[in-house]
């Protein structure tokens, strides 16, 4: 379904190459406040079960200088579950859930269409939720990791939950999203790094089977200090395939613990001291390769290290201005998200927990065309021509986030007519939301008779890669001049609607300017012979 991976298509290679050019002045042209189109936001909500709420509100919908962290997906991590309630009918894990949506509907400026995974019980002390704007995004199905998951050696301490999402009005593959939720295990001993190692490995061998082109996130509370680290490598490592590698958007390897090189991209701690990089998304490959479904930033240059508007990226730290490494983040002199954010963000960690981190997707093309084009009845050998509209479908009221097409993709696309119709050669683009374009096609008249095709639209639409629209039309020979009335049967009526017009003087069959004789003696030599 996926036209980025039918690379045996001359049309699509070009088309491929135009996508990436047009990822490329995306990604030139972030601004601080990024249009995204879809923004997945991962954060580890210390031990939530209730409560909070003004601070949860204004840390999600609060607006500084125009930003607001307003994600449309939220990956959370330490969600309190504990058993059922007594005479409850819901686990805890479902009632901290559902708190936490009723912040999402009930904050100012929230939109209020916020969803919820049903809850899954975790092994392990606290569990993972995913919470999503339903307006955007449709949940298809809930999976949980949890071979191994136990409290020994070389045990990962929770399970973690895959979730398969897919972008609102669309069907294929190439618009859903797997997103993996983890929260690994704690601490810097070797007996801690052997313990996140085989949590990396099962999320790592999920991801190599899921279905080829598949596009996947890893939303994690990591608690990993270095790149370096088994667990880490097992995730981004080109081993044992491609398939279900995962990559660094930021392009940010390192050590970042107690680090002051990567203060800008530190999430931990906002009340203490921000020393470490623990909260991580990674993504797969095919959310990096410039077509559909794609993160929104650079896949080549790194993040800033002086800076946290780097305009090269659509991934954030909300909440770090990169002004307090090994201290808590600042509030009244926080240039990212100013005073109250920041203290709402303090506030929401209850002493010792982890800042947000999000990034931008990109909303894959739709090919808008009629579903069919009628040239109507034309002469035989008359030039036929009709026009078709081709436009970007993407729906712009729904993803826009400033009413432009900024972070929706441009439209790529290219005509090809069947036997008996042409089409305009090349390659054709339109921006979602803006105007169409206008195609002449043409037919052959050359012999008479019904006529039908098809023009095959080959775009970089996920859903139609390949939208057919059926072409009609009907050639009739050349009209025979003693068909006097027209009716398509030459018969008596044609000699006496002649006659009648010959006496009144209007009957020039043979076009010589005048009615006479002459026209008399052609039309019935025209009418005993009969019409060809």
């Amino acid at each position: 379904g996926d036209p980025r991976h039918r690379a045996g298509h001359p049309g699509v290679r070009k088309m491929k190459a135009c996508a990436a050019l047009v990822g490329m002045a995306i990604a030139a042209s972030i601004s601080a406040s990024a249009l995204a189109q879809v923004r997945v936001a991962q954060w580890n909500v210390t031990n939530y079960s209730s409560g909070r709420v003004a601070d949860f509100s204004n840390s999600i919908y609060g607006v500084y200088n125009g930003r607001s962290m307003a994600p449309d997906v939220i990956v959370a991590e330490e969600i309190e579950q504990g058993g059922y309630p007594p005479g409850g009918t819901q686990p805890q894990g479902q009632q901290s859930v559902n708190s936490f949506l009723a912040i999402l509907n009930g904050a100012a400026g929230s939109p209020h269409d916020w969803a919820a995974a049903t809850y899954m019980l975790n092994n392990g002390d606290t569990g993972n939720a995913l919470f999503f704007r339903a307006s955007k995004i449709v949940l298809v199905s809930t999976t949980a990791l949890t071979q191994n998951t136990g409290s020994g050696p070389n045990q990962p301490p929770r399970d973690t939950q895959r979730w398969l999402v897919r972008l609102y009005g669309y069907a294929s593959n190439g618009a859903q999203m797997y997103l993996y939720g983890s929260h690994m295990k704690a601490g810097s001993t070797q007996a801690d790094q052997d313990r996140r190692t085989p949590e990396a490995m099962r999320i790592r061998n999920d991801a190599e089977a899921l279905p080829a082109g598949s596009n996947f996130l890893f939303c994690a509370d990591t608690n990993i200090q270095s790149s370096n680290q088994a667990a880490y490598q097992v995730l981004i490592g080109s081993a044992p395939t491609t398939l279900g590698q995962f990559f660094d958007p930021i392009l940010t390897p390192g050590s970042w613990n107690n680090n002051g090189a990567f203060h800008i991209v530190h999430t931990q701690e906002p009340s203490t001291q921000m020393d470490d990089r623990h909260d991580q998304v990674l993504v797969s490959a095919t959310l990096r390769d410039g077509g559909g479904l794609d993160y929104i930033g650079s896949t080549t240059i790194p993040y800033s290290t002086t800076t946290w508007n780097d305009l090269n990226h659509s991934y954030r730290c909300w909440g770090n201005d990169g002004t307090t490494f090994q201290n808590p983040i600042a509030t009244t002199t926080n240039t990212m998200v100013g005073p109250s954010i920041a203290a709402s963000l303090i506030a929401t960690v209850e002493g010792n927990g982890h800042l947000p981190v999000y990034l931008d997707l990109r909303v894959p093309a739709k090919v808008g065309a009629p579903a069919a084009v009628d040239f109507g009845t034309v002469p035989v050998g008359s030039v036929a021509t009709a026009t078709i509209q081709v436009f970007n479908a993407a729906d712009l009221a729904r993803f826009s986030r400033d009413g432009t097409d900024a972070g929706i993709e441009v439209l790529s696309y290219a005509l090809a007519a069947s036997s008996g119709f042409t089409a305009p050669p090349g390659v054709f683009t339109d921006h979602a939301g803006g105007g169409v374009n206008t195609h002449t096609l043409n037919m052959s008249t050359a012999t008479p008779g019904p006529v039908t095709g098809t023009l095959t639209i080959t775009s970089n639409d996920p859903d139609q890669p390949m939208l057919v629209v059926t072409l009609t039309g009907n050639v009739v020979g050349a009209p025979c001049p003693c068909d006097w009335n027209h009716s398509g049967a030459l018969d008596s009526q044609d000699f006496f609607d002649f006659l009648t017009d010959f006496f009144n003087g209007s009957a020039d069959f043979n076009m010589s300017g005048e009615t006479n004789s002459q026209d008399f003696f052609d039309f019935l030599t025209c009418f005993f012979d009969g019409c060809p």
